[in-house]
């Protein structure tokens, strides 16, 4: 699954692959942004991990389950 982390003040967004469900990527900021964590750290599908300051986030946009596609597509 795509994870897309806005962050405030900056033009960029921070963009990884998790083999985690949507569901379990938002308990997770959910549950910082309620015990008022400064950081929220998730891990990406090679294993590195990002931790992000709470306050500083803009959006989380939380994409689909599904392989990528390979080759030519018409």
């Amino acid at each position: 699954m795509e994870v897309r982390i806005g962050i405030k003040h900056s033009p960029r967004e921070l963009s990884f692959e998790t083999e985690s469900t949507a569901d379990e990527v938002r308990a997770l900021v959910e549950d910082a942004v309620a015990k008022d964590a400064a950081l929220i750290t998730l891990a990406d599908a090679k294993g590195r991990q990002y931790l992000v300051d709470a306050e500083s986030i803009a959006y989380i946009e939380l994409g689909g389950e599904g392989s990528r596609k390979v080759g030519f597509i018409s």
